[in-house]
């Protein structure tokens, strides 16, 4: 009885398995491949900063210096803003330091100022002119850069003798550290760090290696002495070659001087200057003053000291009468091209030591009026006329040892005043007249004429500072 009651409640249990409202089991899943890798998406707020909103990045390195590492901080997010790739920012900056060398010429105030005839007479010898004679050719494609530009071959010529002694000297200083040196230094950082962009856009484009961008302390490459922003808007290919290689080819290098000069307005076919004469009883005080035509300043009585009349070009064009040693040594008037030269260096001294120099290449003789014996000033002799000017009345300007423009003015008005002849030329003489008519134990000089100040007429305006040459680095002024 019991083994039948077991034997129904197994099969009412094996029906009950079969039974159809029973839940039949759940399938199994075929195994899938895992979804593709999500791809990152960046959010347009977190997006790199578009290159105006990039504020100070730590440089590569560190120099140690403080200065010179929160400046480089700071500047590099300039550059980036500027458009240097981040690549040549990291590779030209990594392991930058100051160079001291730059730092203490560029504040260096020289003791004694050269004369402007030591200069000049240094700069044009028998021996540069020879070689400029025998280089004009040797650079076969100078007639065609003469013609291109219209700027006379001797001219640029003049030129590079002057900026690298005709390509031997142009300079070991690495041209990204002088230029980060002085705009870490502060007093001409504006300039600088434009600068420096120029040089790393230089080689961010291939035109150059750092290896090539050798020049001046402050900054002046090639064999004709470029700035970096300069060769960049200026420099050409004189060679034919399809490079502008300012350092190794001087077709390049001067035909990039003559490109600079005839985009500061060189005037084709006229002088630069030229060396003149004046009667005994001139009037010095016109010096530095007005710009005439060469037919007015004949009518003053000043004429060419070759004796030859004036070109129907020259006479087209003002010019004006400079007295660079004094009443006592050579006077020139100076044309249009003679400011054009400027351009690439603003000196005086500079000008008249290219244009010479050109004269003498091309032919021309020494002088007529050779240049006087001139004793150097010293700083403290050059600050104590200025100060003595201002305390007279007569406004040289701020006071610092340097003998521009302001200076010279301001001195013949004094000279005037005084009846002395009023050709702003301070001599060591001059000096001590100027220190005992400041101190009031002066029996030397006449009473000033009446009025007492005489407002001296007014000075051209500054020529902006060199295109190819720093202007730190110009010759006396």
């Amino acid at each position: 009885m019991r083994l039948r009651h077991l034997s129904l409640i197994l099969l009412a249990l094996v029906a009950a398995c079969a039974s159809p409202t029973a839940k039949p089991p759940l399938p199994t899943r075929l195994p899938t491949a895992p979804p593709p890798a999500r791809q990152p998406v960046t959010p347009p707020e977190a997006a790199p900063p578009a290159p105006s909103q990039v504020g100070p990045i730590a440089p590569p390195a560190v120099s140690g210096d403080m200065v010179f590492d929160a400046w480089a901080s700071s500047f590099y997010g300039k550059a980036l803003k500027a458009g240097i790739p981040r690549e040549v920012l990291d590779r030209e900056m990594a392991g930058l330091t100051p160079d001291p060398r730059v730092t203490a010429r560029d504040s260096r105030q020289p003791e004694f100022s050269q004369p402007i005839s030591t200069y000049v007479k240094g700069a044009v010898t028998p021996g540069a002119a020879s070689t400029g004679e025998h280089e004009r050719v040797e650079v076969p494609q100078l007639p065609d850069i003469e013609q291109r530009f219209g700027v006379p071959r001797e001219i640029l010529i003049a030129i590079w003798a002057r900026e690298s002694a005709f390509g031997a000297i142009q300079g070991d200083f690495d041209v990204i550290r002088s230029m980060a040196s002085l705009a870490a230094q502060g007093r001409r950082r504006d300039w600088a760090e434009g600068e420096l962009i120029a040089a790393l856009r230089i080689i961010a484009t291939g035109q150059a290696t750092r290896e090539q961008l050798r020049g001046s302390w402050a900054g002046a490459m090639g064999q004709t002495q470029f700035i970096p922003s300069a060769y960049l808007s200026t420099a050409v290919d004189g060679d034919g070659d399809g490079r502008r290689d300012i350092w190794n080819s001087p077709a390049d290098a001067l035909a990039s001087a003559a490109n600079l000069l005839a985009k500061g307005g060189w005037h084709r076919g006229e002088s630069w200057a030229r060396e003149v004469t004046v009667p005994a009883d001139f009037d010095f005080s016109l010096t530095e003053g007005p710009k005439l035509s060469p037919d007015a300043w004949t009518a003053l009585g000043v004429l060419r000291a070759d004796g030859l009349p004036w070109t129907d070009n020259d006479k087209a064009v003002e010019a004006q009468l400079i007295a660079p040693a004094g009443a006592q040594g050579p006077l020139f008037l100076l044309f249009p091209n003679h400011f054009v030269i400027r351009k690439y260096n603003n000196s005086v001294a500079y000008a008249l030591a290219v244009g010479l120099l050109a004269d003498r290449i091309a032919g021309a003789g020494p002088l007529v009026t050779p240049w006087p014996a001139e004793t150097p000033l010293s700083l403290a002799d050059r600050m104590t006329a200025q100060r003595a000017l201002l305390a007279l009345g007569f406004s040289p300007g701020t006071p610092d040892g340097i003998v521009g423009v302001g200076t010279r003015t301001a001195l013949r008005a004094f000279q005037k005043a005084h009846g002395l002849t009023p050709d702003g030329y301070l001599s060591p003489g001059m000096v001590q007249q100027l220190k005992l008519a400041a101190g009031g134990g002066d029996s030397a000089l006449p009473p000033p004429a009446a009025p007492a100040f005489e407002p001296p007429a007014a000075a051209p305006a500054p020529l902006p500072a060199s295109a190819a040459t720093a202007a730190a680095e110009a010759p006396p002024t």
